[in-house]
């Protein structure tokens, strides 16, 4: 057996610096926020280039306490795609604005820039939301959307930029990484991720002092002094253990990419004379590769044959946000999104993991080409 991921394998390669940090945790016998919360939102600030993390429950709740901390709610459009995990939407209703859905890009699978535009200036004419709103560009797959003209675009329209960076812990343009291009970022570390927790966890970062000091204080139930709330807030603190568990895996993160890298280039290799479609990245981006994503026409076929010979596989994702049943018919959406709904149909995560092996790799790729 050949498995998509396997976060067990993550775990065993760092056993040992795991282990001793879960012992120092408990053995500390503090078990919310502390030091090892403190340390590690320091180190992945410094990490990132940015002034501030703030380590919260999960992803998921990083995007909702981003836009919070942003002013974003009742009133407010936030603009983003349907080609991703659900969890983007699910954050943007929590917050209680109204998520707008864009097509995305074909060949990176990340928000377009024109069809952005265009659902801006259709908004603007139907008269936008009453409250400041927002962009939330997706970086999938480990792949960066194109935030120098996104950025350009929240400018003119006077919009938040908030990153989804779920899967693009490390990816860059130009030297700089994701999440350090917008207003703030949201950032999961759940455990298949480039850098993952061995449970749940995530982070808003940011470089603006007083959003960093708003999604301090929503985190835990907007205490600026132990039980006196100053503004209302939540319980979404990242876990001690989960910290503890990070800083371990940061120190190893950029290694660990670089051989996703490598894999993800083998892979190329060994397909180019497949009718798959390959993941491309644009110049001066650094992909990490969270998942190695093909199309075919035949998807449904590939997936079949690979799981006979015993190769696991995934659809990220297989259902846009926009035709599943909680959401069907609700949303506004910007025109028609063909591109989205053509990924939907033919898209393949094959097997990426740091500990993939080049031979795993060329068993995958022999089984594809048939």
């Amino acid at each position: 057996m050949i498995p998509q991921t396997d976060p067990r394998a993550n775990y065993l390669a760092h056993q040992a610096e795991i282990d001793a940090a879960i012992a120092q945790v408990l053995m500390a016998g503090r078990y919310i926020l502390g030091e090892p919360v403190a340390a590690f939102e320091r180190e992945f600030a410094a990490y990132l280039g940015v002034g501030h993390a703030i380590g919260v429950a999960s992803g998921t709740d990083a995007l909702h306490l981003a836009l919070r901390a942003c002013g974003v709610g009742p009133g407010s459009h936030v603009f983003t795609v349907s080609h991703t995990a659900v969890a983007t939407v699910a954050a943007i209703e929590l917050a209680g604005a109204t998520p707008v859905l864009v097509d995305i890009e074909p060949a990176t699978f990340t928000m377009d820039p024109q069809r952005l535009e265009d659902a801006l200036k259709r908004a603007a004419a139907g008269g936008r939301g009453a409250r400041r709103g927002a962009i939330i560009p997706v970086h999938l797959y480990g792949h960066p959307a194109d935030m120098a003209a996104i950025l350009e675009i929240g400018r003119r329209y006077d919009l938040w930029v908030i990153e989804d960076c779920a899967q693009s812990h490390g990816a860059a343009i130009e030297g700089r990484k994701t999440g350090a291009f917008g207003d703030m970022a949201a950032f999961s570390f759940y455990p298949t991720k480039n850098l993952g927790a061995l449970g749940d966890g995530g982070a808003v970062v940011t470089s603006d002092d007083e959003l960093a000091d708003r999604a301090r204080l929503l985190r835990e139930y907007g205490w600026r002094e132990r039980y006196v709330s100053a503004l209302p807030g939540l319980n979404s603190r990242l876990d001690t253990l989960q910290a503890a568990i990070l800083r371990v895996k940061l120190r190893y993160l950029d290694a660990e990419n670089e051989r996703r890298r490598a894999l993800a280039r083998l892979y190329t290799e060994l397909l180019q004379e497949t009718d798959l479609r390959l993941p491309i990245e644009r110049p001066g981006v650094r992909h990490v590769y969270h998942q190695y994503v093909v199309r075919s026409g035949r998807r449904d076929a590939l997936q079949a044959r690979l799981r006979e010979r015993g190769i696991g596989t995934l659809i990220h994702y297989p259902v846009p946000v926009h035709r599943q049943p909680a959401y069907a018919g609700r949303l506004p959406f910007a025109g028609e999104l063909p591109h989205t709904e053509a990924a939907a149909a033919e898209i393949l995560s094959l097997p990426m993991f740091a500990e993939l092996s080049d031979d795993q790799v060329r068993a995958v790729a022999a089984a594809c080409a048939g």
